[in-house]
């Protein structure tokens, strides 16, 4: 299918016409290390969402635990496990090719955002893989960023969303199944959409850790 797209600007300096300077207060907060604010976010974070890249392609990848999943190492380095999702491995892929990472920490119920960019790494030191082990689930693998920039990011994105606003939930009825698309997309015969959308909700609630134990 045809795509015709829309000019693009060319350049920073339109772009500096079209919005103001960010203030001296914002540009003061973002720091190189972790401070006792930011590792108070990160004892209660349970969700954030890791980007990378490299010339093989881009990849933005949820990531959930219990609050503290994502480790304070010091004051320059976080760790994380790295538990079974679909296997397609994209962000280790990436890192193995370009370290550069971006999180962005989205925190229930808070109208704020916290954000590290960095270096990251594939590690599977065994002491580290203990220390990020959620209960006896040990990973087989773990990431580790090093901290470049953190800083706090306004929640403007979640008012206007009303991403935490109960009334403003999605009705599951009035979009397709798990099950539906994966039959679909995945061009699945064998197994009817009910027969997957029982699996997917199995797996949520018995296979979060791939089995790890």
């Amino acid at each position: 299918m045809d795509t015709t797209l829309p000019p693009a600007l060319s350049d920073a300096a339109e772009l500096d016409r079209l919005y103001s300077p960010p203030s001296a207060l914002i540009q003061n907060a973002v720091r190189d290390h972790l401070t006792e604010f930011h590792l108070a976010y990160l004892r209660v974070a349970t969700f954030f969402c890791l980007a990378s890249g490299s010339g093989d392609g881009l990849d933005a990848s949820p990531r959930g635990g219990p609050p503290g999943f994502v480790h304070a190492l010091d004051a320059h380095t976080i760790a994380f496990a790295d538990w079974p999702g679909n296997n397609r491995i994209e962000s280790m892929r990436n890192l193995l090719r370009d370290d550069r990472v971006g999180l962005v920490f989205l925190f229930p119920g808070l109208d704020v955002f916290l954000r590290i960019n960095g270096r990251g790494r594939v590690s599977t030191v065994p002491d580290l893989l203990e220390r990020v082990a959620e209960g006896q689930r040990r990973p087989v693998s773990a990431i580790v960023v090093a901290v470049e920039q953190v800083l706090f990011h306004c929640g403007k994105a979640i008012r206007r969303a009303r991403l935490w606003d109960p009334d403003a939930r999605v009705d599951r009825s009035t979009l397709p199944s798990v099950g539906k698309m994966v039959a679909e997309l995945g061009q699945v015969k064998e197994i009817s959409a009910d027969q997957l959308d029982t699996l997917y909700e199995r797996g949520l609630k018995d296979d979060l850790y791939g089995g790890q134990k």
